[in-house]
């Protein structure tokens, strides 16, 4: 399941391991598109955590680390962002993406 930021502290959720933090808007019909293909992946069992963070709300999220379309995923490792990717991929090309990390 992926985890929506909420309350939670981002620093301290991607601070944890290899976190695939999405980068999406409710309203990006990409995003939308994403979604399902990030869920099947958060089903399986992969040595990754995905959360997805609404632009729109944590504004100041996606200033920090320079979003400028969604969707755009950043991977990070012990809390420093390692990989980026943005716009519509299926699993395989995600899967891909974090194979390589």
């Amino acid at each position: 399941m992926i985890k929506q930021l909420d309350s939670e502290n981002f620093n301290d959720i991607i601070s944890k391991g290899i976190v695939l933090v999405d980068f999406s808007a409710t309203w990006c019909g990409p995003c939308k598109m994403l979604e399902p293909v990030l869920e099947n992946i958060a089903s399986e069992n992969h040595p990754f955590d995905i959360i997805k963070i609404d632009v729109d709300k944590h504004e100041n999220l996606a200033r920090e680390y320079g979003i400028m379309s969604v969707p755009t995923m950043i991977v990070f490792s012990d809390g420093k962002p390692i990989k980026s990717f943005s716009g519509f991929m299926p699993k395989e090309e995600v899967l891909n993406q974090m194979k390589e990390i």
